[in-house]
């Protein structure tokens, strides 16, 4: 009778969060805080609300990884829990993180499923959210024509519900928006001034509704600095400032970066310059943030994915969720990446040269201390790297670089299942490269930059979709995205050989 007691008044921290999420996520966040471990004994039947609501806190901090793992504990319990509306939003969540981010068509399933338990429990918004998701990701795309006509045909459904016009809103938005890049300014503000006149609506808040307002403001203020129309440029940049609290991190980025742009349009280096300063500050606090919460959730991750191999071996559904774990390490291990490079910067600005292996190798420490069980493998792969970087001979040096790679490919059942994924530990091998690549085209994003180096190190298109575990033909297009942003004569030479040509005595 006492812990049903203590049960119903922890129950109502969840239910004291979930009023306050929408206005004021601290405090909604200090809800959650205020229940005690363990979660699974103080809120046992309702864990799946507590992670959808810690779901949107991180969402809104920007903490994806941290996101992603909410995500996955909600599906886990909501399906647990028989809560199929729970259940359907992660579905959706895992969608939108899985497509999104990697553009894998079979993060489709996971819409099919929502449907499922959608029917299931009679949810006829969470069918039309389906549909939003489906038009989104046209939009997405760059299929505007698609996504038009896939909300068009559903938009007077969206409007009758009356309880929640977020749908109405969001609709508005991917038209104004799609209708806007198709350079039809007409329809494009029949819809914006349909979507402004929601915004008290019942179900829009207002960090929905500024978020919306202020990307396609901005969205126009691009599209005249474009034309350079400087003045209507400012004009809708100041009609922005106001929403830059709701901004999206990506669209206060555009904001900060627009206003550098034209103030370097007209001379102004000091102030072009200050606002290029503050958006390196914007940078450097998401980059920190993401790296942490790499660092932090990495245990976690590991511990839920043993839970759902247990509890879930002949479900479908749970196979599809370890595949999602092995996509958030893959981008946990671009996040490291990301970090070493980081480092590099620092250590070149401060004068302390150093050779590539000794970088290598306090990294490799670092990364032995967070990763359990792989001490032993990660020494043999230090003395291994350590014999390959005293190897004089630039082609034999590459050859067993390139040895060493498929190595690590095959222990890759192990390795992604358990850590990071460690082709970033050969690539910092060549630390020069990657200076001296990202120095010459600064165009290039860090993808690409990683693309250009398998090239460099002679593997086919076949080999490089392998280690980075992508299909052949995303491969063959970002070498097409690169050949663009390259300048090299195209006609004399190959990509691959401007390459070795360009870097070859690194």
């Amino acid at each position: 009778m006492a812990l049903g007691q203590a049960n119903e008044n922890y129950y109502r921290f969840i239910d004291s969060a979930d009023i306050h999420i929408d206005h004021n996520t601290q405090k909604a966040l200090s809800f959650l805080d205020s229940i005690p471990k363990p979660l699974e004994k103080n809120i046992e039947g309702r864990l799946s609300e507590y992670y959808s609501i810690k779901t949107l806190i991180h969402d809104e901090y920007s903490e994806y990884s941290k996101m992603q793992q909410s995500i996955i504990f909600t599906l886990k319990y909501a399906d647990k829990e028989e809560n199929y509306q729970i259940a359907g939003n992660a579905c959706l969540n895992l969608f939108s993180n899985l497509y999104f981010v990697s553009k894998d068509t079979t993060a489709y399933n996971y819409l099919d499923k929502a449907i499922e338990y959608y029917e299931k429990c009679n949810y006829a918004n969470g069918l039309l959210e389906v549909q939003q998701m489906r038009a989104y990701a046209e939009f997405l795309d760059h299929d505007y024509l698609s996504c038009i006509n896939l909300l068009l045909g559903n938009l007077d459904k969206f409007a009758k519900v009356e309880d929640n016009q977020y749908f109405n809103l969001f609709a508005n938005y991917l038209l104004s928006s799609s209708y806007f890049r198709l350079g039809k300014y007409e329809k494009a503000h029949i819809y914006f001034n349909k979507l402004e006149a929601l915004q008290n609506a019942p179900g829009v808040t207002d960090y929905n509704y500024y978020s919306f307002v202020s990307t396609l403001k901005m969205q126009l203020a691009k599209l005249h600095f474009k034309s350079n129309a400087l003045d209507s440029t400012l004009y809708y940049l100041k009609a922005s400032k106001k929403f830059a609290s709701y901004m999206p991190e990506n669209i206060l980025k555009d904001y900060y970066r627009l206003y550098a742009d034209i103030y370097k349009a007209s001379g102004d280096i000091k102030n072009s310059k200050a606002y290029i300063d503050t958006l390196m500050e914007i940078d450097k606090k998401s980059y920190k943030s993401n790296v942490e919460a790499s660092i932090l959730i990495n245990d976690s991750l590991l511990k839920a994915e043993t839970e759902l191999a247990e509890t879930k071996q002949n479900n479908m559904l749970s196979i599809g969720l370890i595949i999602i774990f092995s996509g958030v390490l893959v981008v946990l291990s671009l996040l490291y990446f990301s970090f070493y490079k980081n480092q590099i910067v620092k250590i070149v600005e401060q004068g302390k040269e150093s050779s590539n292996f000794s970088y290598l190798k306090t990294n490799n420490e670092k990364l032995a201390v967070k990763v359990h069980g792989l001490e032993e493998y990660i020494k043999n792969l230090k003395s291994e790297i350590r014999e390959i970087s005293s190897t004089k001979n630039t082609e034999t040096q590459k050859e067993r670089i390139k040895s060493l790679y498929k190595n690590l490919h095959i222990d890759s059942s192990t390795l992604l299942n358990k850590s990071e994924n460690h082709l970033e530990l050969v690539n910092d091998l060549n630390i020069e490269f990657f200076k001296q690549i990202e120095e010459r085209y600064p165009s290039l994003n860090k993808s690409e930059v990683i693309i250009c180096y398998y090239l460099f190190m002679g593997f086919s298109n076949k080999e490089i979709a392998v280690f980075l575990n992508v299909s052949v033909r995303s491969v063959e297009s970002k070498r097409y995205r690169i050949s663009k942003k390259i300048d090299f004569n195209k006609d004399e030479t190959t990509l691959v050989n401007h390459l070795q040509e360009t870097f070859g005595n690194i």
